[in-house]
């Protein structure tokens, strides 16, 4: 039942949340600007850990020898088809200098562990074209229509990789949800995808973001 009513959003990493309401799944996220030898921007490294409730439904049936542990061969058929379906939303993943807005290539060395009841999803993001940031660079990982909740546990939960001495960083955390906007969403169920237009005014501000600027 959850399957198909959710399967129209990434259909192996959130057709099973147990949430009845928006949000229905929670990320607790973190990231890694990537840079190479010559200051240009190359990709976003993701680490993104899920929900205990959605990560116990995820990994259902996939403890094949039944040791009571879950290897990497077991999850890694559900981490490809994560990657491989994430394309469909942008990858949640917004790199924007100025009025262009970067794209993305495939996702490249991913995989999922399994520690302390939460699944964590790792990845590279590479840039189909790598820029040198020579204005602001804003980076935002967040679900327009507020299916998925992702959040930064901390302002250090994003940090430059080989960037230039001259670069600096800044990281805004989304503001939080007040009561109002809680019970208005929670009357959304799990078969709309989409957010009313009349609740859109309420997300707003919802995402999360890191200002990049190179001296």
């Amino acid at each position: 039942m959850l399957k198909r009513l959710l399967a129209g959003l990434v259909p192996a990493i959130l057709y099973i949340s147990p949430a009845m309401a928006h949000p229905h799944v929670w990320v607790d996220s973190a990231s890694e600007i990537l840079f190479d030898k010559s200051g240009q921007i190359t990709g976003i490294r993701h680490h993104w850990r899920f929900d205990e409730g959605f990560s116990a439904f995820a990994i259902q049936g996939l403890d094949t020898d039944n040791d009571g542990r879950y290897s990497k061969a077991e999850l890694d058929p559900l981490a490809e088809v994560n990657v491989t379906s994430l394309s469909e939303f942008e990858f949640f993943t917004f790199m924007t200098i100025g009025d262009y807005q970067a794209g993305f290539s495939k996702p490249e060395d991913y995989w999922l562990d399994l520690e302390e009841g939460f699944l964590t999803l790792h990845f590279t993001l590479p840039l189909a074209r790598p820029f040198t940031p020579d204005g602001a660079v804003v980076l935002e990982v967040y679900d327009p229509e507020y299916f998925v909740a992702f959040e930064l546990p901390s302002v250090e939960a994003v940090r430059m990789v080989g960037a230039p001495d001259t670069c600096s960083l800044t990281v805004r955390l989304a503001r939080e949800l007040d009561d109002t906007a809680e019970a208005a969403l929670a009357e959304i169920g799990p078969d709309q995808r989409q957010l009313p237009e009349e609740l859109k005014a309420l997300t707003e501000g919802l995402d999360n973001s890191a200002t990049l600027k190179c001296g």
